[in-house]
């Protein structure tokens, strides 16, 4: 078999990912579609959510990632395991989000957004091309119910300080206290995470409530 070489990085804002994608049927995705939704944004591999369908069989999981080919290795994971409330797509959030979550009309189920360790994109030039831009931010805000989260997570102190400044931005979203979180909200990790962690390097992360 071929070895697929993926690239770490990609350019959100360049012309290959700006065409919306299509919107599934929510019934044919999910077993139970209007159970409880998580949506992981740059979900990678899909490993976290992929634990987090096995370990909250009561939820729906939505991992959404830009990089087409690492999509498709999770969806056969996904099929292996043979998992009904988990769904993995290739999808540039800030082209498609709004309308994957209109596409669920009145019955929307969303209860809790993660960003976990997205590209830090150093260069002030590049920081347009940060995953939570303000139009994001008021699509979830917009979406989320009274008292639905948003989570994010990183290990560079610089994106988790930005992250937390956008979200503070719309007066919709509440930081749940001021300080960073000292543990990890979910019961799984991503790879990220527990490489982070085993290095003995510090985690900066931050709950967001919808008001």
């Amino acid at each position: 078999m071929a070895v697929v070489r993926v690239r770490q990085h990609v350019n959100p804002l360049s012309e290959r990912y700006q065409a919306p994608v299509a919107m599934p049927d929510w019934s044919e995705v999910f077993a139970y579609p209007q159970r409880p939704l998580h949506i992981d944004i740059g979900c990678g591999k899909g490993m976290f959510v992929l634990q987090m369908a096995q370990l909250v069989p009561e939820g729906n999981f939505l991992g959404l990632e830009i990089r087409k080919p690492v999509v498709e290795s999770a969806q056969k994971r996904q099929q292996e395991a043979g998992l009904t409330n988990l769904h993995v797509m290739f999808c540039n959030v800030n082209i498609s989000l709004r309308a994957l979550l209109e596409s669920w009309g009145d019955r929307n189920p969303l209860q809790q957004v993660s960003i976990q360790f997205p590209d830090p994109w150093f260069k002030k030039r590049h920081q347009k091309r940060r995953v939570l831009q303000p139009e994001l931010v008021s699509t979830l805000a917009e979406f989320l119910p009274a008292g639905g989260r948003v989570v994010v997570q990183s290990d560079v102190k610089e994106v988790a300080v930005d992250m937390c400044d956008r979200l503070t931005e719309n007066p919709h979203l509440q930081r749940q206290g001021n300080l960073w979180l000292p543990e990890s909200p979910f019961p799984a990790q991503t790879d990220r995470e527990r490489v982070t962690l085993e290095q003995g390097l510090p985690v900066y992360r931050a709950i967001f409530i919808r008001s």
